[in-house]
């Protein structure tokens, strides 16, 4: 069911599992459709009854419309008929321009169905009507033009291979109309017509002719175009499915008429699509319309019973799917290549390989999706036979034979098309009808099923010429015949309760049925151990999807169901030999300590033998089909997804199989999967990793789950990489480990299994068999014997085995049933087939058969000195004897092979002609016959095991069995695992108690046998070995991590440069030589010196991050309607621009551009990672660079590179300047001098000239780092200056560089220096280096010493008439103080430093005087300026706060204009009176900011450390920091701002000098003089825009809304999320210059770094310079996942915590860093 956006948003689907999607071909709304949904669903509109009282529409509107439509629609006829011409090469572009040209006249009709049902109804009217299209369609008498377009369709037709009904004979039983020149559409065609290829034609490759059971041939042989809708529909297929027509027909189908008629129309044209979809180039596009319109159809069910009735439409699908897979088939080279008379599909034919099938089955499995349909089908014999006959194309296709000798050349991927086919085509089809077959009521429909499954088995072995072996090295994955009979019978018995037997065929029959699966199980064993490697990868892509999660329901489960059927029901001894056979371990299962395999080499026989015994637990414990219910499937399946690893829901969903029955409740989204998975699982909320990968929300399985629910068996089942395995026994160790459980190294746990279902009983047979216990025997004696290719895992496996048969015990009434057999196979190795009573079986002597070189055979035979062992000589002589010639026979029918020994694979002697095999002609060496004194029994061998493992002397002692906890047995290793089986059998029978009681008591003492002590000898040694082994590794792996830390700590060390660096400029310490730097390229370590500089690695890239700040702390909202907007003009940087043009209006420019700072956009930001490195090893490393072919994720022509250490990111080298370390102690030393001496000290140096830099590689690459660091941003970021390039520009540029630095160094601490010490930013700091360069560049401008802003500062100066600088009260004091730094001789003394803060703070400190003072009302700045007249010749009066306020007014008042702006706006302000506390707080705050500039720089000038406070603590620890106060600043309550003041002259003089500056302003309006007045410089962090909690209103804003540019809705729109700005992503519209607009306005708004999000994909795409990166999403589902592209459709919300730190990352400008997908853009976003 599907709905359009605007009836699911006006309906109420609160709670539903839904997922939207972007209909790309248009499709029918069904809403309002009571037959798809109940009428509660419907929408608002919808739901209204408007159907009783509709309005019936006027004859006379609708009459032109019948008049010109028919017209109108014969036209669109006529004109494809013209246009059509027969395929040939050229044809694909004429059928394009012709619809091209008819593209407006469809259009036309499409409209018109959108006008609502009145006009629909005339359309199917017309469209329907068999009389207008006679009298229009052939055309008039005296038409020529008619009747030759009549004639060329008619042409059409007879080309297609539908012929008219005039030129078929009319001898055939049918009525036709013939004489009124309608023309037939005949399906029998396909059939009956041979093909021309004669020769291709194989095996019994027959065409079938459907009209023999059709029950009304007339319908199906003679379908002639009786109106236009049936031309309409022929020449939309003819055209292949035209877009524009699919479009029309669709929205046609709320018309029911039309909706019937269209329906049948299509239904017979089926055929013919088939045809067409075949010869079709563009079969996928094609394929995906037919699905379009015929999904609308027949998920109707009533209108598709309706057509299953009227018109045969199972017949006809059936037979048009037959016919499609008998166009390429080829002979089965299965078994018996010569004489195979079995047909299967060819799976490189195109048809397979381009899965052009699709739609067909597509269709197919709807139909039976209908209770109705499927029923009809299942009663219908004749189809049901037709259809298993279809299935048997597949049977034993793909076909794989084992390469021997050399690799195979061509590596075919047909395998995928094969795989596909068979699920698809059998597969699904089959779960369509499982689904009707749930009840008792349904038994005759399974019963037939099965029977016809049978049947067709028996006709396949006989075509493959199948006796009863498989032929070697074939195998195939494809047995759907097997699967269909197996899934049948699983249905019958769990859900009808039919009797197992009753479907069953007879033992010989089963015995074959056996053979195929049994033989993918071992062949699947054989792929991993390496065997079919020569076949190429394809083989083990093959093995991989036959168990993964979208096969496995219908291939490897219902093939491990069928083999639990078959050994149910067959002798368990002759099941379990052929088991070992078939994995060719036979010759391993020999006591002896060598033996031949003529069939495997040495290093496959391992894990072949771990294959066969894994398969027969698996077989043993599986039940998924032997009676499991349905929950607790999904449960033990959900359990083993989440071992392997945490899994995302999404990847869960996939991941279980999908039980195709919708009402069983697996559906994705259903209850019973989420109560499921909250029961089983954590979930583990996303989270960002520092690495920069995202992790999504993961379910985790709960710790009791790891302990009573993880099974082993189950992950084997499942794991489509071996890997998988390993990493759920590496998370249960991890778990053991976690809750203290198990420390070792843990083996798979045993996990108890479910009871049988009574039809399954006999599955137990085979843990019971003599056969399987010589095998467990055997194999415990070989393990405890050390005998090659034995392992851990087969240790596991077999005592798995022991374990499931005491959980499973027979029934004892079984024991007496068969006592002739018994005596007369009188067995030598058991008495009996129970495990329990054979576990303490002591056997004596085997004889075995070995190589003559094999140790066994140097040895004496023991004396036969017991009657007893003579006997047994004998008895094993006989035996042996008897054994080959029983083997000789086995192909003899079951019941004389049930008769046979059941010693024959343990005592060494072979299945199956193995006498041939002992002895090859000629091979070396000889077997000979030998006999071993064993003297063990299967429990002795478990204990000695044990102590073998504990490697202690005494690991069990006698009294063991009463203390043990069976509870702590549960998890652990082999030990346990041992303990469990013995505490266990002990449980089960005295007799076994007894027995290991006395085992224990023997061994303790040890009174071990001669025989066996050069064994343990070499145990104990190699024991000994083991350990010392692990010591070495031990003391290796430890020194390796020492080397391996100290590597880190001497390369990772980034502190160090900048430690030294700092020293560098100012130290308390003295230094003695100067600072060294470590190049990570050579590796040599030495001082940066003039001829060989040395450079820090650094990154430097344009920001504006700075310029979007705001003074709200609050984020702004992202608009989703109309009514909201986005307004710019508060942020940072827009407020810099508006004052810098202000005063560039009134001001001298060069005065303008010393007065404030640019940078807040498009500034430069310099990043460095640490390192260092000679700047010539740098040059030759760029060469390097350049030369290497290997694709890199940046641009070396643009200077940009990695760092050789840390990988990171850079594109230039800062130089450090040569240290003078003789200095240092001078710069720092406190200073005693009088203010006014440093500020005439200061003054001097201002005015010393600058000394030109001697021409050095120093200075050159100075030069050139400032050269990179002005090509970083863009010219428009640089030039403020009225005359562009000027010196002045070029100044202003290089302080602002430093400022942006420096201001975002403060941001990235939080905006404070409360936190003191080195945050991680500063951590890297390169401000050191970057100063020295911008100083060194600065100082080559010397400021004017008329215009110098430092006399202004400290003297009082007079007046000049020129043109006016900017008044000191407008400055910017940051600004200045880094034009002073960055202008004065370097090394700078720390003393004059100092007094350049001071004068500084003085001017800051009055301009906040200023700007308060006009918020005040008039009344209250009288108030304050009588006050503060009154204080002013007291000894403190200049630094009293009250003192220089009233000052200050009283100054400013002299000139009305500043005062008097709006005094009705100030007096709304200021309704609260100031008290001091807010005076001083206020003072505060205006001031902080350059104070925290001015800590900062002397941090990195002078390497002073940072002291962190409390918050309101900041400004006295500031000021103390900075020399401003004394050492110790009174309690915080009493802290003045004020008293930081320190004049060099009279303060109240310089004070009325500069407001006389500003008053004195004539020609600017009071306005104006009040902005530039009241600058706040306080800005709250930058932040990106606050986006809705639910992506979808993002979405349904956005995808529809147009572009502002171009004005049409983008296809792929996006969102700045830094402004808002709505762009086109790719969009050619918009391109202006060759540059697409998400790349145009990331370089306007972020200065060529951008943050957008893609409205169709809900991705994050990072724009940085010229490259670009898919960041990820920060709207995740209900579950923590992604969606990208909008895939899944689900319902999407905003992860907070993802959000933060993608603005984190923007804020620290850290995208190049974290982030490591990077790509090229071209300027093509």
């Amino acid at each position: 069911m599907s709905l359009c956006a605007e009836c699911f948003n006006n309906g109420d689907h609160t709670s539903h599992d839904f997922n939207m999607f972007r209909s790309q071909a248009g499709g029918a709304c069904d809403c309002g459709d009571g037959n798809v949904m109940r009428d509660s669903g419907f929408c608002r509109r919808h739901r209204l009854k408007t159907g009783e009282n509709v309005p019936s529409i006027p004859c006379d509107l609708l009459l032109m419309s019948e008049m010109v439509l028919p017209r109108f629609i014969l036209f669109i006829i006529q004109y494809l008929r013209d246009g059509y011409v027969e395929q040939d090469s050229s044809t694909e572009r004429d059928l394009q321009k012709v619809l091209q040209q008819l593209e407006p006249q469809i259009s036309f009709l499409e409209e018109l169905t959108k006008m609502g049902g009145a006009m629909r109804t005339v359309l199917t009217k017309i469209l329907t009507n068999q009389q207008a299209f006679m009298d229009l369609s052939m055309g008039q008498e005296d038409n020529l033009y008619a009747k030759k377009n009549y004639e060329k369709y008619l042409s059409a037709l007879k080309n297609s291979g539908l012929v008219s009904v005039e030129e078929k004979t009319l001898g055939a039983a049918e009525v036709t109309d013939g004489a009124d020149g309608g023309a037939g559409a005949t399906l029998d065609f396909l059939f009956l017509q041979e093909d021309q290829d004669g020769g291709q034609s194989v095996g019994q490759r027959k065409r079938v002719k459907l009209s023999s059971n059709t029950k009304d041939p007339c319908i199906i042989e003679s379908l002639k175009h009786k109106c236009f809708l049936e031309e309409l529909l022929f020449w939309t297929i003819k055209y292949e499915f035209p877009q524009k027509m699919v479009t029309f027909l669709l929205n046609m189908l709320p018309d029911q008429d039309y909706k019937i008629t269209f329906t049948k129309t299509f239904v017979q044209h089926y055929a013919f699509i088939m045809k067409t979809l075949m010869k079709s180039h563009e079969s996928d596009t094609m394929s995906n319309r037919i699905v379009h319109i015929s999904v609308q159809l027949f998920s109707n069910e009533e209108l598709a019973r309706h057509m299953t009735e009227e018109c045969q439409l199972l017949d006809i699908m059936v037979t048009v799917l037959l016919y499609m897979m008998e166009s390429c088939l080829i002979k089965s080279e299965l078994q018996d290549e010569e004489n195979n008379r079995h047909v299967v599909v060819n799976c490189s034919e195109a048809l397979l390989k381009n899965n052009t099938y699709w739609p067909l089955v597509s269709d197919f499995i709807n139909i039976l999706s209908h209770q109705s349909v499927a029923k009809k089908f299942l009663e219908d014999h004749s189809l049901l036979m037709l259809w298993m006959s279809f299935v048997s194309f597949f049977q034993g296709m793909n076909l794989n034979k084992r390469e021997l000798n050399e690799h195979v050349e061509f590596e075919s991927q047909t395998y995928y098309a094969a795989f596909a086919a068979e699920l698809e085509a059998c597969a699904q089809p089959m779960w369509g009808l499982l689904t009707h077959c749930k009840v008792k009521e349904t038994q005759e429909y399974t019963k037939t099923v099965v029977r016809y499954c049978l049947e067709t088995l028996q006709i396949w072995f006989d075509a493959i010429g199948f006796i009863d072996e498989p032929a070697s090295n074939q195998v195939t994955f494809h047995l759907p015949l097997h699967r269909y009979y197996a899934m049948f019978l699983s249905r019958a018995v769990k859900c009808q309760g039919l009797d197992l037997d009753s479907l069953l065929p007879d033992q010989e029959m089963l015995m074959k049925i056996m053979v195929h699966p049994l033989q993918i199980q071992a062949s699947l064993s054989e792929i991993h151990s390496n065997m079919w490697v020569r076949n190429g990868l394809q083989i083990k892509g093959q093995a991989m999807t036959y168990v993964q999660s979208h096969f496995c329901n219908s291939m490897i489960d219902p093939d491990i169901y069928l083999l639990q059927v078959c050994a149910s029901r067959l002798d368990p001894d002759y099941f379990i030999s052929s088991v070992f056979e078939r994995f060719k371990v036979v010759d391993l299962l020999t006591m002896a300590s060598q033996h031949q395999n003529a069939v495997l080499d040495s290093e496959q026989e391992r894990p072949m033998l771990e294959g066969a015994l894994t398969f027969l637990v698996i077989l043993t414990s599986l039940r998924i089909h032997l009676g499991k219910f349905y929950e607790r499937i999904l449960r033990a399946e959900m359990v083993s997804q989440l071992c392997m690893n945490d899994r995302t829901h999404s990847a869960l969903l996939d991941l279980i199989p999908e039980n195709p029955n919708p009402k069983s409740g697996v559906v994705p989204g259903s209850c019973s999967f989420e109560d499921m998975l909250s029961a089983v699982a954590d979930f583990k909320a996303p989270v960002f990793e520092p690495g920069g990968s995202m992790q999504q929300g993961m379910y985790t399985p709960k710790a009791e789950v790891w302990e009573k629910e993880f099974d082993p068996i189950m992950v084997v089942l499942r794991t489509v990489y071996r890997r998988d395995v390993q990493s759920a026994m590496d998370r249960y160790s991890a778990f053991l480990k976690q809750y203290g459980i198990h420390t070792g190294n843990p083996w798979p746990p045993y996990k108890e299994r479910t009871p049988l279902h009574p039809c399954y009983k006999g599955l137990t047979r085979l843990l019971h068999c003599k056969t399987l216990h010589i095998v467990i025997f055997t194999l415990l004696y070989k393990i405890w014997m050390d005998h090659p290719n034995m392992s851990e895992h087969v240790l596991c496996m077999v005592l798995y085995l022991i374990e499931l048969g005491l959980d499973n015990q027979l029934q004892e009434n079984k024991e007496d049933e068969e006592p002739c057999i018994e005596e007369h196979c009188h067995d030598s190795w058991f008495p009996g087939t129970n495990l329990l009573s054979n576990l303490h079986h002591v056997i004596n002597f085997v004889r075995v058969r070995v190589p003559e070189t094999a140790p066994e055979v140097k040895r004496e035979p023991p004396p036969s000195t017991s009657t007893e062992a003579a006997s047994y000589g004998q008895v094993s002589n006989l035996r042996e004897a008897q054994v080959f010639s029983l083997v000789a026979e086995r192909r003899r029918k079951f019941q004389e092979i049930i008769n046979r020994s059941n010693t024959e694979a343990t005592q060494v002697v072979r299945p199956k002609s193995s006498s041939t095999r002992w002895v090859p002609p000629g091979t070396p060496p000889q077997l000979v016959t030998e006999i071993l004194e064993i003297r063990e029994s299967m429990l002795s061998l478990l204990i000695k095991l044990h102590q073998k493992m504990s490697s202690k002397q005494n690991s069990l002692s006698a009294s063991w069995l009463d203390d043990a906890d069976t509870g702590r047995l549960a998890h652990g290793d082999g030990i346990t695992a041992i303990e469990r089986i013995l505490s266990k059998a002990a449980a089960r029978s005295c007799q076994i108690k007894r027995s290991i009681q006395d085992v224990c008591g023997k061994l303790f003492p040890p009174v071990l046998p001669k025989k066996s002590s050069p064994a343990d000898k070499k145990t104990m040694d190699k024991e000994e070995r083991r350990q010392r082994a692990r010591e070495r590794q031990k003391k290796l792996l430890a020194e390796f991590a020492s080397r391996q830390k100290s590597f880190m700590e001497t390369a990772m060390d980034v502190e160090s440069p900048e430690a030294e660096a700092a020293m560098d400029l100012g130290s308390s310490e003295v230094m003695e030589s100067e600072t060294h730097y470590d190049c990570v390229i050579c590796g040599q370590s030495g001082p940066s010196t003039e001829d060989r500089p040395t450079g820090l690695v650094v990154l430097l890239q344009a920001t504006s991050v700075l310029g979007h700040r705001c003074k709200s702390k609050e984020p702004k909202n992202l608009p989703t309607s109309d009514e909201e907007h986005i307004y710019s003009a508060d942020t940072c940087g827009v407020a810099h621009d508006v004052r810098l043009t202000l005063m560039q209006q009134f001001f001298k420019d060069s005065s303008c551009l010393q007065s404030v700072s640019i940078g807040w956009d498009g500034g430069v930001y310099v990043q460095t990672c640490g390192h260092t490195l000679h700047i010539d090893c740098h040059k030759s490393y760029m060469e390097s660079l350049r030369n290497d072919q290997v694709l890199q994720g940046f641009s070396v022509d643009k200077g940009e590179f990695t760092c050789p250490l840390c990988r990171q990111f850079a594109n230039s080298v800062l130089p450090c300047r040569p240290g003078r370390a003789a200095d240092a102690a001078s710069w720092h030393t406190p200073t005693s001098k009088k203010t006014t001496v440093l500020v005439k000290e200061v003054d001097d140096l201002q005015e010393r000239l600058a000394l030109f830099p001697t021409e050095s590689n120093l200075s050159k690459e100075m030069e050139l780092v400032i050269k990179d660091i002005k090509n970083t941003t863009q010219k428009k970021y640089m030039d403020y200056g009225k005359n562009p390039g000027s010196p002045d520009n070029d100044f202003l540029f290089m302080y602002s560089v430093a400022r942006t630095n420096l201001e975002l160094e403060l941001v990235h601490r939080g905006g404070n220096l409360c936190s003191g010490g080195a945050s991680a930013a500063a951590k890297r700091s390169c401000l050191n280096q970057l100063f020295h360069v911008l100083a060194m560049h600065m100082r080559l401008y010397s400021i004017d010493s008329a215009y110098n802003p430092w006399t202004r500062l400290t003297q009082i100066a007079q007046n000049k008439e020129e043109e006016p600088e900017v008044p000191m009260l407008f400055r910017d004091a940051p600004s200045l103080l880094i034009i002073f730094v960055l202008t004065m001789p370097q090394p700078l003394r720390k003393e004059h430093f100092t007094c350049v803060v001071k004068m500084l703070y003085n001017l800051q400190f009055t301009q906040g005087l200023a700007a308060m003072s006009t918020k005040f009302s008039s009344e209250e700045r009288q108030a304050r300026m009588m006050s503060g007249a009154l204080a002013k010749n007291t000894a403190i009066s200049e630094k009293s706060c009250e003192v220089l306020l009233s000052h200050v007014i009283s100054e400013l008042s002299k000139e009305n204009r500043v005062y008097n702006v709006n005094p009705e706006e100030t007096a709304m302000l200021s309704s609260s009176v100031w008290s001091p506390q807010s005076v001083e707080i206020s003072l505060q705050q205006f001031c902080l900011p350059f104070l925290r500039l001015s800590c900062l720089l002397q941090h990195h000038l002078y390497g002073d450390s940072l002291t962190g406070c409390l918050e309101e603590e900041e400004f006295s620890s500031l000021a103390v920091c900075l020399g401003l106060l004394p050492s110790s600043p009174q309690p915080s309550n009493a802290m003045h701002s004020a008293s930081c003041l320190e004049w060099p002259v009279s303060a109240f003089d310089l004070v009325s000098q500069w407001c006389a500056e500003v008053t004195g302003l004539s020609q600017m309006q009071a306005e104006q003089t009040l902005t530039l007045l009241v600058q706040d410089p306080q800005w709250a962090a930058p932040r990106l825009l606050q986006l809705p909690d639910n992506y979808n209103i993002i979405f349904q804003y956005y995808h529809r809304k147009a572009c502002t540019v171009c004005k049409k809705v983008p296809k792929d729109p996006a969102l700045c999320l830094v402004c808002g700005a709505f762009v086109c992503l790719k969009g050619v519209c918009c391109k202006q210059q060759g540059i697409c607009e998400c790349v145009l306005h990331s370089q306007h708004c972020g200065a060529a770094a951008g943050i957008f999000l893609l409205i169709n994909a809900s991705v994050i795409i990072i724009i940085r310079g010229h490259r670009f990166c898919l960041w990820g999403s920060i709207y995740l589902d209900a579950h923590g996942e992604e969606d990208r592209d909008l895939r899944r459709g689900k319902p999407l919300f905003l992860c907070e915590e993802r959000y933060r730190v993608l603005e984190q990352q923007w804020v620290s400008h850290t995208f190049d860093h974290i982030n490591k997908r990077w790509g090229p853009h071209y300027n093509g976003l």
